[in-house]
């Protein structure tokens, strides 16, 4: 059970993708009114997967079925529908003609992103392979829900307004984006820090 809804949200994850790469761009002056069915649609569907990876951990601890496969394909399944949504909200389609971009997603705030994860990931396979503990922090943690819930915040807010520059939409957006940039760069400090401790302060031995 708790495998299937980590394939499930893979399979959430590329619907999410598919909807918003389906939207007709750039953007125009009013902003995406003309896709408010598509970007409620795909908030949606995120919200759903968002969902699947809580359940699936809670239902793994609870019955005492943490697998090897879970253990690959649920942190997979979480960075494929992350990273695959803020590239998306990064693409020409949300564009704004009067500058900027409307999700207030830029393309190298995905590139720090995802700058971030691959180093994680590389930190904990390299020192997991070693025999320490690599095990999410807090911090981690509390990066994966405020990322979790920016995606759906902008997807709505875009849906149901056109978020003109100086507006509170706008505002909203611009406040979410940012909030959840500086706290994913933040979240990998401490594992900068353990992987600092356990090497003694110096490099990784081969």
């Amino acid at each position: 059970m708790p495998n299937g809804l980590t394939i499930a949200r893979v399979a959430l994850a590329a619907a999410v993708f598919g909807v918003l790469s389906a939207l007709v761009g750039p953007a125009t002056q009013e902003g995406l009114t003309g896709a408010r069915g598509a970007l409620l649609l795909a908030a949606g569907l995120f919200i759903v997967a968002a969902v699947t990876d809580a359940l699936d951990g809670h239902l793994a601890r609870r019955w005492n079925v943490v697998s090897l496969f879970g253990r690959v394909v649920d942190p997979f399944a979480d960075k494929i529908l992350i990273l695959g949504s803020f590239i998306c909200l990064a693409g020409p389609m949300f564009s704004d003609p009067r500058g900027g971009m409307l999700s207030g997603v830029h393309p190298w705030m995905v590139v720090v992103i995802l700058a971030r994860e691959l180093l994680v990931t590389t930190l904990r396979g390299v020192y997991e392979s070693r025999g320490v503990d690599f095990s999410a922090t807090a911090s981690g943690k509390f990066k994966m829900i405020l990322q979790s819930v920016a995606v759906p915040i902008i997807l709505v807010t875009l849906a149901l307004d056109s978020a003109q520059p100086g507006s509170l939409p706008r505002w909203v957006v611009t406040a979410t984006v940012w909030m959840t940039l500086i706290v994913t760069v933040w979240s990998g400090i401490p594992y900068l820090m353990r992987a600092w401790r356990v090497s003694g302060g110096g490099g990784v031995a081969a």
